[in-house]
């Protein structure tokens, strides 16, 4: 298949492999830094807002270490924070192949129309058109009806409901392979989403909002700091690694998303007050720039095609709250729309130096709006 299933959520299943990318001909990316096994986070931090913040101002003063519960009092009032509303969804499923009993495992992707889902799978062999699998719980019987070019299954199930309410019933959380393998535990299904989670579409947690507790909103409240939301439902483009050649000219995946009328008037508003708009995590990035190709935001829903990297011009966004990023990807690439590559090597290497944790369950940093 074009596709290995171990990479398709974050990257290199092997975290310390040398990433895909490393810069550009010019030397202006910073995407490729050596990152210990033992640096990525296994686990959460309870509670959530108990997670260490490094503060990277844009304006180049000092970086700051704080802890995320600080956020509030490293904004002004009159700012605004945006979250992404994605709920991640219990995607990753097992079962066995009908004709032979050969094992399979598969991740859903989305939903086509006509019931047929996007899957990216694995098993022994090559499977057929009109084959069927079935579920290890035996609930879930799925049909191929093709592959996509880049070698996908699409199957159809043989029930009519919709993917979320099958999947609630025979799928689990589709930790990342740098997260205890991707096994997931019991408290995987509620610490791998945020709190304002409502929304099923993802495959993987937009996980910058991983850190805000109610606390944390309040605190933003009484701070005069506005939070709006929005949706972006994170796909498996997002964590394809970089080409080695030309990184720039990548092209993230397309994701659906969502900017509602109320969160797009909440901005302009922030903005015409001389409030300064902060995203919290690349997703929130994305979808907000997506719906602002033409230098104004309104109220927007579709795909999210918009690649961020050196040399782009943000419509929106003047900061970001993001996790540590794996070398060579999209995601740390997506950071240099917001600082030069000397600035988030600097970052990097503080946090490397200290006690940061990284990837989804670690640590966080603030890019501060100037």
């Amino acid at each position: 298949m074009a596709e290995e299933f171990q990479v398709i959520e974050h990257g290199s299943s092997s975290p310390i492999e040398k990433p895909a990318a490393s810069q550009d001909q010019a030397g202006l990316l910073f995407l490729d830094y050596e990152l210990p096994a033992d640096r990525i986070a296994q686990e959460p931090v309870d509670p959530r807002d108990s997670s260490r913040l490094l503060v990277v101002p844009r304006d180049g003063s000092p970086l700051e270490d704080r802890y995320f519960r600080d956020l509030p009092s490293q904004l002004q009032p009159g700012d605004l924070v945006v979250m992404n509303t994605s709920q991640v969804l219990p995607a990753r499923m097992r079962g066995t192949r009908e004709a032979t009993g050969g094992k399979w495992e598969a991740l859903f992707v989305r939903e086509h129309p006509g019931n047929i889902w996007e899957c990216l799978a694995k098993t022994k062999g090559k499977p057929a058109s009109g084959e069927w699998m079935v579920t290890e719980c035996r609930q879930l019987r799925l049909r191929i009806e093709g592959f996509t070019e880049l070698g996908r299954w699409l199957v159809s199930p043989h029930q009519l409901e919709p993917a979320p309410v099958w999947l609630k019933r025979v799928g689990t959380m589709p930790l990342p392979p740098y997260i205890r393998k991707g096994v997931a535990g019991p408290e995987d299904a509620k610490r791998y989403q945020t709190l304002i989670a409502d929304r099923p579409g993802s495959i993987a947690a937009p996980t910058a909002g991983l850190h805000f507790t109610e606390k944390v909103l309040q605190d933003l409240k009484i701070k005069g700091v506005q939070v709006v939301r929005v949706t972006l439902h994170v796909g498996p483009g997002t964590f394809q690694p970089l080409p080695r050649e030309n990184p720039l000219a990548h092209q993230v995946e397309a994701e659906w998303g969502e900017v509602p009328a109320d969160t797009s008037a909440a901005i302009e508003a922030c903005k015409l007050r001389g409030g300064r708009v902060v995203a919290v995590g690349t997703t929130s990035v994305r979808v907000l720039e997506s719906a602002s190709q033409d230098g104004k935001l309104r109220n927007w829903e579709g795909w999210a095609r918009v690649t961020l990297g050196p040399g782009s011009r943000l419509a929106c966004v003047d900061g970001m709250v993001t996790n540590f990023h794996q070398p060579g990807t999209s995601l740390l690439m997506l950071l240099h729309a917001l600082l030069p590559a000397d600035r988030i090597r600097e970052a990097y290497q503080q946090a490397l130096a200290g006690p940061y944790r990284f990837l989804s369950y670690g640590d966080a940093m603030l890019i501060r709006p100037q």
